[in-house]
């Protein structure tokens, strides 16, 4: 058994936010009370407390585990990057105890035996990993992946993550099938038609870089499009890692649509990174700034932050994408994008959500936990009597100097900042995993 002593407990799922204590039985959440004592351990347990271990959460928040539905964990085929295991580490130590893989690997997740292997090394691991599968075979556009199949073998969504489906038709095709499986499909919104040179926001950026850069429509163009289709077959639609204000305001108007229809069916994620950070960022940092979609202006990032507001947005995901120091010491146009996040996810949020008033404690929780298990129907996101005992404990006025990753690769911007917001524990399954 373990109890969780003096914390303030938060839990968006039961509409749940006061001092208490919780009780851990069998990996399951037992109880949560004002108090709960030794002595009362047996009538809460049915047996003897002497072997309960205790942790004294004071001044702590007590949450469901962060669930972080937009990762890349690189395995199988780029494991210099980041493999599972170490993934899982870095996931744990950023307070989440549940993740979504998504399919660009090599060879990609589009047949059983890639999803499969996938399944069965994240078992091996403390971490819950889920993973997605691809939209198309070969994640070419072309052709559906058997999604009946991979759905039964055990994916939870379908992606092409890190490159656009551009054929309108084959879209309406997956979306159509998705809505009939109700599984989510999550799209990376950036048509490559309309850029020149991709991670870079078309403005000042790059022109501080003398090159083409990725301008706003890439975006927008897709997002329009998909919301469109999903609103005409009822799919569940991600729309992924948003980056521009013109996309967070087709959200909005979407949902409201889907609203008067008597659906839930539209989300949007913003990563910390996005909330975070302006292209001004990438004249600083080079390539640890460069990532697709870019980062844009000042008024995109106080867009995006009203849309986790207001929850046109309502999920906060990393796009966790680790790269080697070779790879991003490559000149601009030739280094890959994209960086980690899953070390830095929960601090930025506190620091640059809920130190700012913008969001609450509990509206964090709710975007980085509940909403997200939510769309996926995941078993996690909530603190309720009998679910699993995932939690995160962590102090939101602790600070932090941001060093030393345990991911296999170190590509952030945010190196060396202090940020607000520390994880104290992990809690997976009632067993401590990270502590």
């Amino acid at each position: 058994m373990l109890l969780i002593k003096n914390g303030t407990v938060i839990d968006p799922a039961n509409s749940v936010e006061q001092m208490a204590d919780v009780l851990v039985k069998d990996g399951k959440i037992a109880k949560i009370a004002d108090e709960i004592v030794k002595e009362d351990l047996q009538k809460w347990s049915g047996e003897c407390g002497a072997d309960c271990e205790v942790i004294d959460a004071s001044g702590c928040i007590v949450a469901p585990g962060l669930v972080d539905v937009h990762v890349h964990f690189r395995d199988p085929g780029f494991t210099h990057k980041e493999d599972i295991e170490t993934g899982s580490r870095a996931a744990l130590k950023g307070g989440f105890t549940s993740v979504v893989l998504m399919a660009n690997t090599k060879p990609a997740v589009d047949g059983i035996n890639t999803l499969t292997y996938v399944i069965d090394k994240g078992k091996e691991t403390e971490l819950k990993i889920y993973t997605c599968a691809t939209v198309t075979k070969g994640m070419a556009g072309k052709e559906l992946t058997d999604m009946d199949a991979l759905l039964a073998g055990g994916a939870v969504g379908f992606t092409d993550d890190g490159i656009p489906i551009v054929d309108a038709e084959l879209m309406e095709q997956a979306m159509t099938k998705a809505a009939a499986l109700q599984v989510p499909v999550s799209l990376h919104e950036e048509n490559p038609a309309l850029i020149t040179n991709n991670g870079v926001n078309r403005g000042k950026a790059s022109a501080h870089y003398g090159i083409g850069g990725s301008p706003r429509d890439a975006e927008t163009s897709l997002i329009g499009r998909d919301l469109e289709i999903a609103l005409k077959t009822g799919a569940i639609l991600n729309i992924q890692h948003i980056s521009t204000r013109e996309g967070v305001e087709l959200v909005r108007q979407a949902k409201r649509r889907a609203a008067a229809l008597g659906r839930n069916n539209i989300h949007a994620e913003a990563t910390p990174h996005h909330f975070s950070l302006t292209e001004e960022a990438v004249i600083q940092y080079g390539t640890y700034a460069k990532m697709n979609p870019p980062l844009r202006e000042e008024a995109d990032r106080q867009a995006i932050i009203e849309g986790l507001r207001d929850g046109t947005i309502d999920i906060i995901a990393t796009d966790h994408a680790p790269h080697s120091k070779e790879e991003k010491e490559k000149p601009i146009t030739e280094a890959p994008s994209g960086i980690i996040g899953l070390e830095t996810a929960l601090a930025l949020g506190v620091t640059n959500l809920v130190d700012k008033n913008q969001l609450s404690v509990g509206q964090l929780i709710e975007r980085m936990s509940t909403n997200p298990a939510k769309m996926y129907g995941l078993p996690a996101g909530t603190l309720s009597e009998g679910s699993a005992a995932d939690l995160v404990i962590f102090d939101v006025n602790a600070s932090q100097v941001i060093k030393d990753f345990v991911s296999k690769s170190s590509n952030s911007p945010f190196t060396g900042q202090t940020l607000k917001g520390v994880v104290k524990y992990t809690i997976v399954d009632g067993r401590i995993a990270y502590h």
